[in-house]
């Protein structure tokens, strides 16, 4: 059971989640007004990232943790691949560092391959420059996570207003306990279970529903361990790489604890405390420059 922090924290993200998870992209997106004083060390990191359209043209490399950070040298997926398509393209969050591209680029076959669909929806991975988003993730913020859409590829390229406004699948049911029968299916796991198999993913997200549904079928293999169960995630699920060889500046997340998730850790997510949290008035204040590594603010303002 995750300690008390945690939980009030997980319980923020949850309450806000399926929203943006699903909010709709523009059509006609608008540059953000300029900062007043972007120099005031009070101002927002995700006020300054938010705005950086271009990646900084130094060196990739991944700086800090998958929640407190930034990403130098980022590189951008292609919209369009064999076998994707990414989503939400007003938002400009297909960025990523190297690996990551690597990653996407030689996972989409494999999981159409393994799933039978055409390909996979590609969600938000990271900002140009990584750092705190304006809207959405509390990640995201080195160019190691992607989401990845619960909803196949189409066997066509979708249209820009397909991309900003469809929705994905939602694979749980309205009482949280278990997948919406016949939604979820055997190519779903198929999918998730060849991005745990890639020795590059660190950990996956998905619902504790998705994860049940998985138990019954792949208890005790050894790939299970890496998916874990988290808040939202029942409409995309969140992969996560290990930091790249020789990333100095980079911070690993912890290991993944042992066995497959199967046991009574599960059956937490399942409690009423859970499924039906109190209403938290805990907040948190928008995180800054001085809370991130010191190498973002070059990352920052690279030109």
């Amino acid at each position: 059971m995750p300690d008390l922090k945690w939980r009030i924290f997980i319980l923020v993200l949850t309450l806000a989640g399926p929203a943006i998870a699903q909010e709709r992209g523009s059509l006609n997106p608008q540059p953000l007004p300029p900062l007043a004083n972007p120099a005031d060390p009070k101002t927002p990191a995700k006020e300054l990232f938010g705005r950086a359209r271009d990646p900084a043209p130094i060196e990739s490399e991944p700086v800090g943790f998958y929640s407190k950070g930034c990403l130098a040298g980022g590189e951008e997926l292609p919209v369009n691949g064999p076998n994707w398509q990414v989503m939400r393209l007003s938002r400009n969050r297909n960025w990523g560092h190297p690996a990551l591209i690597a990653f996407l680029t030689h996972f989409a076959p494999t999981a159409a391959e393994a799933s039978g669909w055409p390909g996979i929806l590609i969600g938000d991975m990271s900002q140009p420059r990584g750092g705190p988003m304006l809207t959405g993730h509390a990640s995201h913020q080195i160019g190691l996570d992607v989401d990845i859409w619960l909803t196949p590829m189409p066997a066509r390229e979708l249209s820009r207003a397909e991309r900003e406004e469809m929705s994905a699948t939602n694979m749980v049911r309205e009482d949280g306990l278990d997948v919406i029968p016949g939604l979820w299916t055997p190519s779903h796991l198929a999918v998730v279970r060849a991005a745990a198999q890639d020795p590059a993913v660190q950990r996956i997200f998905v619902n504790a529903a998705i994860k049940r549904a998985m138990c019954r079928v792949a208890a005790g293999e050894p790939w299970m361990r890496k998916v874990r169960p988290y808040y939202s995630h029942n409409y995309h699920f969140h992969v996560r790489l290990f930091c790249p060889r020789g990333a100095e500046s980079c911070r690993d997340q912890d290991p993944t604890p042992t066995g497959d998730g199967c046991d009574a850790s599960l059956a937490w997510w399942f409690s009423d405390e859970v499924l039906h949290p109190k209403p938290s008035t805990k907040t948190w204040p928008p995180m800054t420059m001085s809370a991130l590594p010191s190498e973002c603010r070059a990352v920052l303002n690279a030109r």
